[in-house]
């Protein structure tokens, strides 16, 4: 179940959360550095790339699936076989985040659709969001935060919509005590921004779409608000350690 490691000669033992990454230079980002200062192991899985998904969590303390440039509808084998897998931390009620890709397969798994905005408007750069009354009383939520997603997701049913944006409604949800799917990404470091802006520069031109300085720029003014809000965030989802 755990890593192991030496500190201050004595045998400890790090917990361990299992992160699902869709591309080879994918990167966990700040939430991998997030969940390490508090104390967790990160075992990577990449299912594009042939790697299997546990049977069950007994060995982790929870799981992230992170997003991509695919789709949650696409009839790839891996979205499939993950969509599937969420079964396990939901039956096992083991900390669960799915983050734009994998808060849409969430969706997905407990019923959902996902598809694009009826007027083909995208979210790509910085956009307004408004969390809920039950948000609210969560937790202080950042006023504007990153996308990068031509789909949105349905709120599946008996979830609790945290959070709400004017483009795509369903921003942030819970389902039951340990699951969690959010649309927008606030694990960007500086460096994984500009690899977005350069490589997904096509994308700038949909609907909707903002231009790549304007990433760069929003960054300046709401990246600090955003970061911290992780930070509590992470603690929500993953326990007290990472907001320690």
């Amino acid at each position: 179940m755990f890593q192991t490691e030496w500190m201050d000669g004595k045998h400890t033992q790090r917990p361990k959360i299992l992160a699902v990454l869709h591309q080879e230079r994918s990167s966990t980002g700040r939430v991998g550095q997030l969940l390490i200062e508090a104390g967790f192991a990160l075992d990577v899985r990449r299912p594009p790339l042939g790697d299997a998904l546990p049977d069950t969590l007994e060995e982790h303390a929870g799981a992230v699936i992170f997003g991509g440039p695919m789709s949650a509808n696409d009839p790839e084998e891996f979205v499939k076989r993950e969509t599937d897998w969420l079964s396990v931390p939901l039956a096992e009620e083991k900390p669960f985040l799915g983050i734009c890709l994998g808060a849409q397969m969430l969706s997905n798994h407990l019923g959902g659709k996902v598809s694009p905005h009826p007027d083909g408007l995208v979210e790509i750069g910085w956009y307004p969001l408004e969390p809920t009354e039950a948000g609210r009383t969560l937790m202080d939520w950042p006023s504007m935060v990153y996308h990068f997603h031509r789909e949105g997701f349905d709120l599946p049913k008996s979830a609790t919509l945290l959070a709400t944006g004017e483009t795509y409604a369903n921003q942030a949800f819970r389902y039951g005590q340990n699951a969690w799917g959010v649309q927008f990404h606030a694990e960007l470091t500086r460096a994984m921004m500009q690899r977005w802006v350069v490589r997904g520069s096509e994308r700038f031109s949909l609907c909707g779409a903002q231009q790549g300085r304007d990433h760069l720029e929003g960054r300046m003014i709401h990246d600090a608000i955003l970061k911290a809000w992780l930070q509590r965030f992470l603690g929500l989802v993953f326990g007290a350690a990472v907001t320690a």
